[in-house]
């Protein structure tokens, strides 16, 4: 599990890309499952994924048949099994390293956005190998490799409005409705939204909602025109009213009131007093002129 200090990284590092940290924070959960480091001979190291069909390919020819006879790589991609634990997938990383470490480090991918190594040169590193310290150094190097994947494959704009669905696309592949990934990046972004500290640290109201926090939520939306009851309970009427306002104004529309759209619904009701504020103002100098003529 993350604690604070990952969580007061993440937000910092979605910040400084206009991204919500619970949206962030998501992602990293699937990922990684919130493990953000693992011991290694007594060093933090980030986690790794061996795939011995990228070191197939990128190994100089000279070594590919001595690494395929120790089981390092194969052609096809899931023939090499990656071992379960991380020590063991540190252990077979230094192995095929002693043959040839630059695709060695190319094959592995790293840190909690399990970044492929082989992206280095297109993430803005000057070699493989400053990619994988900067992963090494820790979170915040770990975050930075992330975030320029995500900003290389075009995904930041879909992170940012929480489109699970076209951000699991390109940053899962062509597999991810059959890995669920979309559902995993909702459900993790609503435990984060819900958990202490997480995120922005506002509510997350969704259907089965009850209270004050619902009835304030129709409240607000019937003030943007929802022919809305505000009895306080987030129900099927309430789901498509928030879906509504969502899609008017370019949020994603999953019917679920998180920091987003209520920062929007804030804003919006702002602006409807302000100007109702204008508009009696403006009548009272009306009246107060025609007292005085």
């Amino acid at each position: 599990m993350m604690d604070d200090e990952a969580r007061r990284t993440i937000a910092a590092a979605a910040r400084m890309h206009g991204l919500e940290p619970a949206a962030l924070e998501a992602v990293v959960a699937v990922e990684s499952g919130g493990r953000v480091t693992t011991e290694v001979d007594g060093r933090r190291e980030p986690l790794i994924r061996w795939e011995g069909h990228y070191f197939d390919r990128l190994c100089r020819d000279e070594v590919r048949a001595a690494a395929r006879k120790a089981g390092l790589c194969a052609a096809g991609a899931g023939v090499v099994a990656n071992p379960p634990g991380q020590a063991a997938r540190w252990s077979l990383l230094r192995r095929a390293a002693k043959l040839d470490r630059a695709a060695a480090y190319e094959s592995a991918s790293w840190g909690v956005g399990q970044v492929m190594g082989a992206h280095w040169r297109a993430l803005g590193y000057g070699s493989v190998e400053a990619f994988v310290e900067d992963m090494r150094a820790g979170l915040a190097g770990q975050l930075r490799g992330m975030l320029a994947f995500i900003a290389d494959a075009g995904l930041m704009a879909a992170l940012a409005r929480k489109d699970w669905t076209g951000f699991a696309r390109g940053y899962n592949g062509p597999g991810f409705r059959r890995n669920a990934y979309a559902r995993k990046l909702r459900e993790a972004y609503e435990a984060a939204c819900a958990g202490s500290g997480a995120g922005e640290g506002a509510a997350l109201l969704k259907r089965g909602s009850r209270g004050p926090a619902v009835t304030r939520l129709q409240q607000a939306l019937a003030s943007q025109g929802a022919a809305l009851e505000a009895d306080g309970i987030f129900g099927s009427a309430t789901v498509r009213a928030v879906k509504r306002f969502q899609h008017a104004n370019d949020l994603a529309a999953d019917g679920i009131a998180g920091p987003r759209t209520l920062a929007a619904l804030k804003g919006k009701r702002s602006s409807v007093l302000s100007c109702l504020a204008t508009a009696l103002s403006r009548l009272a100098a009306c009246f107060g002129i025609a007292r005085t003529a």
